[in-house]
């Protein structure tokens, strides 16, 4: 067929047709890409995983650097002081977190031991459910997470390592970013060509502000929801309270699923070493902390301009935790506000007004 023919034959097909066409090959080159891309960054998952992490604790601590910078100290201290502010952080509830649980752990096995005698006779006396039912219960799921264990010891020990080589290449690489941020940016947009640099420079700084709020708010967010919970497990005389307060604060970095996860581990505790009662009190405090922060607390912080819809949310986190297991599930998030104001921006007309970002 000559090329005058095909052109012909293709003039012919209906306009709607023409475009279905044309959107659906676009959608095919877009698909594949990130196809590929997704495929490169969980073959390097450590990688990966070190420059996400870096990328929102640096947004997170700019702040501290670009203080110490206004005191007349080099950009290299300033980074210096918003690393070591980061391993302050970190390491000084890890270390309350060890003698809470060094404290109570001759006197934990007692205490779940009881609780669970308690939660044994109301099951018995309330659900019917005999004793020896629950024994054999308990007894399979031990012997069932000793196998799922045991073979993959040298698999586990593996990963361990991948995580702390991440996390110290993330901490290197904080203390870069947080050093020579602007001359980086400053050699990206160079490579730009120079009809597009104010329009993807726009956009890239409004995905770094993205990043920046939202890391700062799910901190802030995760502090909050930690210290009610956290409050209500001291109230209530939950063992563990401070472990099970870390774990709420970490947990919630993962929106949606983590908090859930979170509540569940904390009134698994109270059942266990307190009966029914304590652990009713404890998801009845969870309940309440979770709404309140996030009906009214998270968009407070937040703001409008970060508010994904729960649809994409829950997309995103199951996509993450797919490819990247829990890691993946806490930057799919972020990841997909940075790529929604990025896109915003740059896909916008030029007489538009810019979107609001309060």
């Amino acid at each position: 067929m000559t090329p005058d023919r095909r052109t012909g034959v293709w003039r012919a097909l209906p306009w709607s047709l023409r475009y279905a066409a044309a959107a659906a090959g676009c959608a095919l080159v877009v698909a594949a890409a990130v196809y590929l891309l997704l495929r490169l960054a969980v073959l390097v998952a450590p990688l990966t995983l070190a420059v996400v992490v870096a990328l929102l604790l640096t947004a997170l601590l700019q702040p501290v650097a670009a203080l110490v910078c206004r005191l007349g100290a080099p950009r290299a201290l300033g980074a210096l002081a918003g690393v070591l502010v980061l391993l302050v952080v970190l390491l000084v509830p890890a270390l309350l977190m060890w003698q809470a649980v060094a404290q109570q752990a001759g006197e934990l096995p007692g205490e779940l031991g009881q609780g669970w005698q308690r939660t044994r006779d109301w099951l018995a006396g309330t659900v019917g459910v005999s004793e020896q039912r629950l024994d054999a219960a308990v007894q399979q799921g031990g012997e069932r997470l000793r196998t799922a264990v045991a073979p993959n010891a040298a698999a586990y020990a593996m990963s361990a390592v991948e995580a702390f080589g991440a996390a110290l290449l993330s901490l290197v690489l904080v203390f870069f970013l947080l050093k020579d941020g602007p001359s980086i940016v400053g050699w990206s947009r160079g490579l730009l060509p120079e009809h597009s640099r104010d329009r993807w420079s726009e956009a890239a700084a409004n995905g770094w502000r993205a990043l920046a709020r939202y890391a700062r708010g799910t901190v802030a967010v995760a502090a909050i929801d930690a210290v009610g919970i956290g409050a209500a497990l001291l109230v209530i005389g939950v063992p563990l309270a401070l472990p099970l307060t870390v774990l709420t604060f970490v947990a919630a970095f993962v929106p949606v699923l983590g908090a859930t996860l979170a509540g569940a581990v904390a009134t698994l505790v109270a059942l266990a070493a307190g009966g029914p009662v304590d652990a009713l009190l404890v998801l009845a405090a969870v309940i309440v902390v979770q709404q309140v922060e996030g009906n009214v607390l998270e968009p407070l912080i937040m703001g409008r301009a970060l508010r994904l819809h729960p649809a994409v949310v829950l997309v995103a986190v199951t996509a993450g935790a797919i490819t990247g297991g829990v890691a993946g599930a806490m930057v799919s998030v972020p990841l997909t506000a940075v790529v929604y104001q990025v896109t915003r921006t740059a896909l916008r007309d030029r007489d538009e007004p810019a979107p609001e970002t309060r």
